[in-house]
């Protein structure tokens, strides 16, 4: 299958390549690198494109893989006594004999409609960098690069117990944060 001239891949999908690999990576000099090593393995096995996606889809496959590569290089080489303490966080929710403290509010907005919104995207990028970093990686991986609880431990090298506790938390957290700076807000109060 065609796909295209190699010498147009950076014009037509570069700017979106590295978007993705921001908001995953959040270095910058990373997120260049990354796309840039995305393009050249592209370049590489532009004869294995079956034409079954778009070029763009193709690309972001490779560049998900890369991401997934680096994530899990950069956990081996991180020290185990520089790693995050998973703080529980629950006291902040819940009371001793775990009921809520505050039951949270039913969102009634279209999913749909947030997602067209540059104001809640950057309201949630906030609320994503407020996690821990390991935390914000579980989640990353799981509810926007799709992997399930055995790729997250293959990845962050963490026992499934370990990966189910992380997204526990960080979801909780992602959900107060959201609901205080987004849905909870009053009309016409700042971001």
């Amino acid at each position: 299958m065609q796909v295209g001239d190699p010498e147009t891949w950076v014009d037509q999908h570069g700017d979106y390549l590295y978007s993705y690999a921001l908001s995953r990576i959040k270095d910058p000099t990373i997120a260049e690198d990354l796309v840039q090593e995305t393009l050249l393995a592209a370049l590489k096995e532009q004869k294995g494109f079956e034409g079954r996606s778009s070029l763009r889809t193709w690309l972001i496959a490779i560049l998900k893989h890369k991401i997934i590569d680096y994530l899990r290089k950069r956990s081996r080489e991180q020290p185990l006594d520089d790693r995050e303490p998973d703080v529980d966080g629950s006291e902040a929710f819940f009371d001793e004999k775990g009921n809520w403290m505050s039951r949270p509010a039913k969102w009634t907005t279209d999913p749909i409609e947030l997602l067209e919104q540059k104001e809640f995207w950057e309201v949630f990028t906030r609320c994503l960098s407020d996690l821990p970093v390991r935390q914000a990686q579980a989640f990353q991986l799981r509810e926007m690069d799709g992997l399930d609880c055995a790729g997250i431990c293959n990845v962050m090298e963490i026992t499934p117990s370990n990966c189910w506790v992380m997204l526990y938390r960080a979801r909780m957290n992602m959900r107060h944060c959201l609901g205080v700076n987004w849905f909870d807000r009053q009309p016409g109060e700042e971001v």
